[in-house]
């Protein structure tokens, strides 16, 4: 069996166990996504991310998550064992992107979460989490993350983004991530896919939740309609292990409060067990 090392960072603004970190710490203790790993033939392991000093200040916390995080994902690493991590917070992604040392990034996400300090408007840190991974705000904690190297923004494919403001959908036109909006076709998402790969071989998978549209199911409080579907997901999942050696794969995002009828939570577990199938696939070639 492939080893598989199940990771929770259930941690919202640095905080545990609330909102968005309470839902990576329902899908850590859920029994259904644990068989769909199992049942992929994943041996599976799990852990979660202590948490830190409350009292300290939210970036600071956020940071120091991050470098327990990429401590954690290097380790499994080396022990042979797949690294997925269920996060909260989208601003995760530098702790795993540095600890499993991936050079691309296929991020699939509502959100461009592409904001810089300089031109951020909500005071939400997570909404900064792909410029960050690219290089851009807080340099001088960033490089405290072990293993961190600023990914460039040629070799992200950001797919599914649609909910954006007008300056961050100015920011990230003016940027060179490659963008796939929206309730993504396959081939469009291959395109994209294709040329990533031209220039990286491995990659961290990131899938925030609520790129789901809206009427498939409501991940969190920015759920948005225009996406694409459970269905679509789990193809741009395949598409990608199709292509890539996936060094990581994170679910992030999901907050339990705005799961009324349970379909983010099956979705979460179908992408879990369609990530450990691959995983199992790409061992045995």
């Amino acid at each position: 069996m492939r080893a598989l090392r199940l990771i929770a960072w259930p941690y919202h603004a640095g905080l545990r166990d609330v909102g968005m970190g309470a839902g990576a710490g329902a899908l850590a203790r859920d029994e259904g996504l644990r068989a769909a790993l199992a049942a992929a033939g994943c041996a599976v392991t799990g852990e979660t991310i202590p948490p830190v000093d409350e009292t300290r200040p939210e970036v600071a916390r956020i940071f120091e998550l991050d470098r327990r995080l990429a401590s954690r994902v290097a380790a499994a690493q080396t022990a042979g064992a797949f690294p997925l991590v269920l996060a909260g917070n989208c601003v995760s992604s530098l702790g795993t992107a540095a600890g499993a040392g991936a050079r691309g990034v296929v991020w699939l996400d509502a959100h461009a979460d592409f904001d810089t300090p300089e031109d951020n408007l909500s005071g939400f840190t997570d909404v900064m989490a792909l410029a960050m991974l690219t290089g851009s705000g807080w340099r001088a904690l960033r490089e405290t993350i072990p293993g961190f190297r600023a990914v460039a923004e040629e070799d992200v494919v950001l797919a599914g983004v649609r909910d954006l403001e007008p300056y961050q959908r100015e920011r990230l036109k003016a940027s060179a991530v490659r963008t796939v909006p929206g309730a993504f076709d396959r081939a469009a998402l291959g395109e994209a896919l294709d040329r990533l790969h031209e220039s990286v071989t491995r990659v961290y998978l990131h899938v925030d939740l609520d790129v789901h549209d809206a009427g498939s199911g409501r991940a969190n409080a920015y759920a948005a309609h225009g996406g694409p579907s459970a269905a679509a997901v789990l193809d741009a999942v395949d598409a990608v292990f199709d292509r890539f050696d996936v060094a990581a794969a994170a679910l992030t995002a999901y907050d339990p409060e705005a799961d009324a009828d349970g379909a983010i939570a099956e979705a979460a577990r179908r992408i879990a067990g369609r990530v450990a199938g691959r995983v199992v696939a790409a061992r045995l070639r």
